[in-house]
């Protein structure tokens, strides 16, 4: 066999433009709606597989797009890269790739609209204005979205919670129901305020190429009220759904994980404007937003 030299190079920085460390947060959403779908029936295991690729696919066209502009635009080159922030750095480091990322972006799409088709024809046109808006959600994130500081600051929350956790239960029952939308809230909040530190870092970078959002446009402090208030609300939601008998007495597990945002605003507040001292801090919230929906879901499933 031929092998082309540094054709594995390539392939693995593909592989690194979509951000796979990343991708875990859209299972964890399907796992909540999988289990709000749980309470009322017993989902097909073959629609889960389903469900989550298309979930996956979207996450990953959404990051290869935006890996994509950000390099066409300049602004990797003027990025501080942390663990959490700032881009993959792929294209930067192997330029040949853009083309293929930008395809990847296209295919990944292409894949999440194929399976939405296939849950319209086994479920029924209920997921279709989900399915639309996912669609338009990944397309505009990076080009427009991103100019408009509070769509930016709710888009990541509406697209990881009502979207897919919502979508992914109307794909495995065929309908709505309340308990979804209550469960869905809580990544809702909690994605958002993922994004919203991750964009501490990169606020001058962001600035120099036309991006305006939230911590631009009304500045950290600001931002930092907004974090604390979507972490309460993410709390507050729990609480609110155990009392009125949509959650069981076992979600307030969830609430631990959650104490993590605590931790998260501190470290935004002492250090929002020093980026080494931030990140680990940033490293939390990613934790808070992964571990608290998951919680949230086996407790569902438990029941």
């Amino acid at each position: 066999m031929i092998q082309v030299p540094g054709t594995p190079n390539r392939a693995s920085a593909v592989a690194q433009s979509m951000r796979i460390p990343f991708l875990i947060l859209s299972p964890v959403c399907v796992f909540l709606g999988f289990g709000t779908a749980s309470v009322f029936v017993q989902p097909d295991l073959h629609m889960v597989f389903v469900v989550l690729l298309g979930a996956v696919a979207a996450h990953v066209s959404v990051n290869a797009f935006n890996e994509y502009y950000d390099f066409k635009s300049g602004l990797d080159f003027k990025t501080i890269k942390t663990p959490f922030s700032g881009g993959s750095g792929a294209i930067p480091a192997h330029p040949e790739i853009a083309g293929a990322v930008l395809m990847v972006a296209v295919v990944s799409l292409g894949i999440t609209i194929s399976t939405g088709g296939y849950v319209i024809y086994r479920t029924g046109t209920a997921i279709f204005p989900i399915g639309v808006a996912g669609i338009l959600l990944v397309l505009a994130y990076t080009g427009w979205i991103t100019r408009h500081p509070i769509i930016c600051l709710l888009a990541p929350g509406i697209g990881f919670g009502p979207l897919i956790v919502v979508g992914t239960h109307v794909s495995l029952t065929g309908e709505y129901s309340l308990l979804s939308v209550v469960a869905s809230l809580v990544p809702m909040f909690l994605v958002s305020n993922l994004l919203l530190l991750n964009q501490y870092p990169d606020i001058e970078a962001d600035q120099s190429i036309g991006r305006y959002h939230f911590p631009i446009a009304f500045g950290r402090v600001n931002s930092n009220w907004v974090y604390a208030g979507f972490a309460v609300a993410a709390g507050v939601t729990i609480v609110t759904a155990i009392g009125l008998g949509y959650f069981p007495h076992s979600s307030a597990a969830a609430l631990m994980t959650l104490g993590g945002a605590l931790v998260s605003l501190v470290g935004a507040v002492q250090y929002g404007q020093d980026i080494a001292k931030l990140t680990p801090y940033l490293g939390v919230n990613v934790a808070v937003a992964v571990l608290t929906p998951l919680v949230l879901g086996m407790t569902l499933i438990a029941v």
